[in-house]
């Protein structure tokens, strides 16, 4: 199974990703091991998806980036929330 997540940051940034192991990638983001998220931790989760293959889940992380930040991402959060 793989994992499409959102996860929010103390001042409020968002970061789109996916996963085999949301529980390791979330702690990873959190140790400031990834460069990318390091001044923005700690880092929530905020949202997931389920997917049975990567492919999928690939796909489905992209559509989201591709609305980051637009009425369509906002939706996302007030509807969605943590599966």
């Amino acid at each position: 199974m793989y994992t499409v997540y959102i996860l929010q940051s103390s001042t409020g940034k968002h970061y789109v990703g996916y996963t085999s192991n949301l529980a390791d990638r979330l702690r990873h983001h959190n140790s400031g091991a990834s460069k990318s998220t390091r001044p923005y931790r700690p880092w929530k989760i905020v949202y997931t998806e389920r997917y049975s293959d990567k492919a999928s889940a690939w796909r489905r992380e992209r559509q989201i980036k591709s609305y980051r930040g637009g009425a369509a991402f906002k939706k996302l959060l007030t509807d969605g929330g943590v599966a």
